[in-house]
């Protein structure tokens, strides 16, 4: 099975555009600050200035340096149906590709043998994350890598299940890595090591910390509250902060939404910081301004804030726009209130649908979303509703 890698917006675009080197792009915010993009899609779609072919996967791709980096898996054997619950066996290779990003031409594949067990078995879900001269990649199954950004050629690798005596979650490892300064943060699994802390040149540890019932799926996060950084991670049971250097708890909210799914990466509004996920489970910490200490605000309710599960929602200010997994609307909710000001069901599948899905990235004064019915949409969102610039049907 493969699908069309394609440099969309490129055609309006100068030489060099603005990168997107990992996850939710620069700053892990959803935001791309790309200034020469086309006003609106055309009827037809924009240009299409090349296609490369891959294999199965559900990661995103990276840009950086003229390069794309993406993911992918080559099943040799075993069944790929993607069940909610059922952990499929399939043996296949994972691997990562670079790419020009001018011409789409492959200028080189790291590749390694891979068995899956796990549910989805469709390929690696992590981006890649781009920093300087390395890349990192993290496979389904917990095959940490660190590469040449130039050539590929393997700087350290980890195997996350053997060295931490853990399991993949049930889909798989899902935690983007999180580089800071000259550290790399992993969401891993195991006793006393949900959250690892790596040096992003050897590999080495440097500090492990948290246990949960099980890990979840939500990134590492770093924020700025009570005067310092603070990493965030939210595992089934909590969402926690730490001391990015040592790993020393600051403080711990309980969050636990459905099926260990905890999902989206926590988002920050001022003092406050929310997260949320399936089975309208969502809290609204409020961050103390003085030092890294935090409390409850308010706990979502059925008629209040959002619950998303497959993708992370876009702060503006005081405002939250993302997609409610259960009705699959496009959701604004404002900050700290939690108040619901509008939802929107043609922005995602066009009509109710449980976990229906979009994915969200803000370009100066509207948005790009991607829609799992296969349409790209220029739109504007604000407090007063949703308004739709254009939409092009790019792939079935």
């Amino acid at each position: 099975m493969r699908y069309g890698l394609i440099a969309l917006l490129f055609a309006a675009l100068p030489a060099r555009g603005d990168d997107w080197p990992q996850w939710m792009g620069p700053n892990r915010d959803g935001v791309w600050a790309e200034t020469s993009l086309l006003a609106k899609l055309p009827e037809a779609g924009p240009k299409v200035l090349w296609r490369a072919p891959v294999q199965l996967g559900y990661a995103g791709p990276a840009v950086a340096g003229g390069k794309v980096y993406v993911t992918d898996y080559v099943v040799k054997s075993g069944d790929t149906e993607a069940a909610p619950t059922k952990k499929n066996d399939v043996d296949g290779t994972e691997r990562v590709l670079c790419m020009d990003s001018k011409s789409g031409k492959v200028l080189w594949t790291h590749e390694y043998p891979c068995k899956y067990k796990i549910s989805y078995p469709g390929g690696p879900r992590c981006t890649p994350t781009v920093d300087g001269d390395r890349v990192y990649t993290l496979g389904a199954e917990g095959n940490l890598c660190c590469l040449d950004a130039n050539t590929g050629k393997v700087r350290w690798a980890r195997e996350l299940k053997k060295d931490y005596k853990c399991e993949a979650p049930l889909w798989g490892f899902c935690g983007h890595p999180l580089v800071d300064g000259d550290r790399l943060h992993c969401l891993v699994g195991g006793d006393g090591s949900i959250a690892v802390c790596f040096d992003k040149n050897t590999g080495k540890e440097i500090w492990r910390a948290l246990s949960a019932k099980e890990p979840g799926y939500c990134p590492p996060t770093m924020i700025s509250a009570g005067g310092t950084k603070q990493l965030i991670y939210w595992h089934s049971d909590a969402v926690c902060s730490l001391d990015p250097a040592t790993g020393k708890q600051h403080w711990s909210i309980p969050c636990a939404p459905k099926y260990a799914m905890s999902i989206m990466a926590p988002r920050q509004s001022g003092e406050y910081l929310f997260a949320g996920g399936i089975g309208e489970e969502g809290v609204l910490i409020k961050l103390a301004s003085d030092r890294p200490a935090a409390e409850l605000a308010w706990k979502g309710k059925k008629d209040n804030a959002m619950y998303p599960a497959n993708s992370t929602p876009v702060v503006v200010g005081d405002i939250m726009y993302g997609v409610d997994c259960m009705p699959g609307a496009l959701r604004a909710v404002r900050l700290p209130s939690g108040d619901r000001l509008w939802e929107n069901f043609a922005a995602v599948t066009g009509k109710k649908a449980p976990h229906g899905t979009s994915f969200l990235v803000r370009n100066g004064d509207r948005f790009i979303l991607f829609t799992e019915t296969g349409h790209l949409l220029f739109a504007k969102l604000t407090p007063q509703g949703y308004e739709e610039v254009s939409r092009w049907k790019m792939l079935e």
